[in-house]
C-alpha cells in the first residue's frame, strides 16, 4: 500500500502512484470527512437493521499511521535496484520512496536497507528464472520507542557480506534496532519463509497498547493502526461494561491483545487461540507484564465453550474477534449453550459479522450497540464493535437454522473453505478453489457436503488439484486439526 502525495487539499490528496497501478488507497482523493460518511452510511446499511449505528470514530490525523510495510525489490531503469509495491492485479513492481499512510522512519529505513542491498551489489530476485537473491524487506516500527525491526528476505540463506551489510544498514538509519535475515526460497507470493536468523539486536521490537507491552518479532500478529487500535479496544472494553469482577473469555485471542488490554478491568480472564505460536505468546506476553489474572490456552474456541457448558461453568463477558471469514456456526452454538450475559463481537469484516448476528439474533440474542472504528483511513476497510445481550429465553421464541444454509458441512466444523483458502494463500501464496479443497477433504475421508459433488454431466472433465496446492490443503487441514 503506498501513495506519494502530490498535495493535500482539505483533507484529501492526489496521489502520484496511482496512475502506476497501486490501488491501495482507494479513497485517497476523498475529503476525511467524506471518507467517514460514505464508511457510517455503509455500516448502516450493513447492520443498520440491528438497531442505531453510533458515528464512526475517526481518526484526528489520518496520515503516516502504518506501523508496519513490505518493499519488494526489482530491477529499475539502467539495472537500478529498486523496491516498493506490486501494481494492483500482477508481479510488476512500482517504485514507492515515500508513502503518506507509513511511519515515516519506515520509509527511511527501507531506504537505508535498498541503499546498503545496492552498495553490496545484490541482485534481486527473478519468479521466473529461480536467479537472484533479495526478494522482499519488511519492516516495522513501535509508536512507544520509535525503534524499527528490519527484515531482509532472500531466497537463499547465503548472504555474502552479512556482518558488514548489516552495519550499513545501521549507519544509514540508527532508527533500525534490529535486523534479521529470513530465507524464503519457495515459488508464490509468500513473503516470509520459515528460517530466520538474527544479523544485529535483539531480534524484535517492542511496543506499549491499552497499558501493555508486547513483543513484536517478523511473523508477529500487531495491528497494522496502533492509535486506532487503542480506540477499537478501548470501545470494546467500555461496552463490556466490566467492574473487576467478571469472567472473561478472549476467543480467538492471537497473541493476547484483547485479553492482556482487558485483563485490568475484570475478575479472570482466559484466552482460546488454535495456532500453537500464537497462544505462546499471548502466555509470555502475559508474564513479561506480570498479568496474574490472565491464562491462555491453544485449542478450538467451541470445543473450549463446550466443555464450559457440559461442566456447567458460567462466563460474564466473551469477547469475539474472528478472521475476515468470520465466526462459524459451530461456535456460536456452542457460546449459545454457555450463554454469558454480554457478547463483543469485534470484526474486521461488517458483511460477515451481519451474517453471524442474524445467527445469534435468531437465537434469542440482542444486538445493544453498534459503533464502528476506522481502522485504515483512504482505504474502504472498516472495523466494528457489536455489544450483545442474552434475552430472558423465556421472553422470546428460539427458531432452528439449518447450518446448510450457512453454506456449511459438519466437516467444515473447525474451518470453512474460505478460512483454508485464506490460510493458503498467507502460509503458501497459492490461491486454491473449492473444488481442490473438496478433492482433498475427500482423500482424507471428509465430509465434503453436497455443494462441492462433482458435476453431473457425463463425461465432465474436472480438473484435479496439483500436487503442490494439495500439499498445501493438507497442511491447512492439519493446521486447523480436521485431519
Amino acid at each position: 500500500m503506498g501513495a506519494q502525495m502530490e498535495g493535500i487539499n482539505g483533507g484529501a490528496g492526489h496521489c502520484s502512484l496511482e496512475k502506476r497501478g497501486c490501488g491501495g488507497c482507494p479513497m485517497l482523493s476523498l475529503p476525511y470527512d467524506e471518507q467517514l460518511r460514505r464508511k457510517q452510511a455503509r455500516l448502516e446499511e450493513l447492520l443498520g437493521e440491528f438497531g442505531p449505528v453510533a458515528p464512526i470514530l475517526g481518526m484526528e490525523h489520518p496520515w503516516h499511521y502504518r506501523n508496519k510495510v513490505i518493499s519488494s525489490f526489482a530491477w529499475g531503469p539502467g539495472k537500478a535496484l529498486v523496491s516498493g509495491i506490486y501494481a494492483q492485479g500482477t508481479h510488476r513492481v512500482v517504485p514507492v520512496e515515500q508513502c503518506l499512510l507509513h511511519r515515516e522512519e519506515l520509509d527511511q529505513a527501507v531506504a537505508a536497507v535498498r541503499q546498503a542491498a545496492r552498495e553490496f551489489r545484490y541482485q534481486p530476485f527473478d519468479e521466473n528464472r529461480r536467479t537472484g537473491l533479495i526478494r522482499h524487506v519488511l519492516c516495522r516500527h513501535s509508536l512507544t520507542t520509535g525503534e524499527v525491526l528490519a527484515v531482509l528476505v532472500t531466497a537463499s540463506p547465503v548472504l555474502p557480506g552479512a556482518r558488514a551489510f548489516a552495519a550499513r544498514v545501521k549507519e544509514l538509519c540508527p532508527a533500525v534496532a534490529t535486523l534479521a535475515q529470513n530465507v524464503n526460497p519457495r515459488p508464490g507470493s509468500a513473503v516470509l519463509g520459515d528460517r530466520e536468523k538474527i544479523l544485529y539486536g535483539r531480534g524484535y521490537i517492542e511496543d506499549v497498547l491499552c497499558g501493555v507491552k508486547f513483543r513484536i518479532s517478523p511473523s508477529s500478529f500487531y495491528q497494522i493502526n496502533p492509535v486506532q487500535t487503542e480506540v477499537l479496544y478501548s470501545a470494546a472494553i467500555s461496552a463490556a461494561k466490566l467492574t473487576g469482577k467478571e469472567r472473561v473469555l478472549d476467543a480467538y485471542c492471537g497473541v493476547g491483545t484483547i485479553g492482556l488490554s482487558a485483563a485490568a478491568h475484570a475478575g479472570s480472564v482466559v484466552g482460546v487461540e488454535l495456532n500453537r505460536s500464537a497462544a505462546a505468546c499471548a502466555v509470555d506476553n502475559a508474564r513479561a507484564n506480570h498479568i496474574p489474572n490472565a491464562r491462555f490456552r491453544c485449542g478450538d474456541a467451541a470445543a473450549f465453550l463446550d466443555g464450559m457448558a457440559a461442566r456447567g461453568e458460567m462466563l460474564d463477558v466473551v469477547f469475539l474477534d474472528p478472521p475476515r471469514a468470520g465466526s462459524t456456526p459451530v461456535f456460536l452454538d456452542a457460546l449459545c449453550r454457555v450463554s454469558p450475559p454480554r457478547v463483543v463481537y469485534i470484526s474486521c469484516n461488517p458483511e460477515t459479522q451481519r451474517r453471524d448476528l442474524d445467527y445469534l439474533v435468531r437465537r434469542g440474542w440482542k444486538v445493544a450497540s453498534i459503533q464502528g472504528v476506522d481502522m485504515f483511513p483512504h482505504t474502504e476497510h472498516i472495523e466494528t464493535v457489536v455489544l450483545l445481550s442474552k434475552l430472558n429465553t423465556k421472553q422470546h421464541i428460539e427458531v432452528e437454522l439449518n447450518l446448510d444454509e450457512l453454506d456449511l458441512t459438519a466437516a467444515e466444523s473447525k474451518a470453512t473453505y474460505e478460512e483454508i483458502k485464506e490460510y493458503v494463500l498467507e502460509k503458501h501464496g497459492l490461491k486454491v478453489s473449492s473444488l481442490y479443497i473438496s478433492q482433498v477433504k475427500r482423500k482424507c475421508g471428509l465430509d465434503v457436503g453436497q455443494n462441492y459433488n462433482l458435476s453431473k454431466k457425463e463425461n465432465a472433465k474436472v480438473p484435479q488439484c496439483p500436487p503442490e496446492k494439495e500439499a498445501a490443503i493438507m497442511e491447512a487441514l492439519k493446521h486447523f486439526q480436521m485431519i
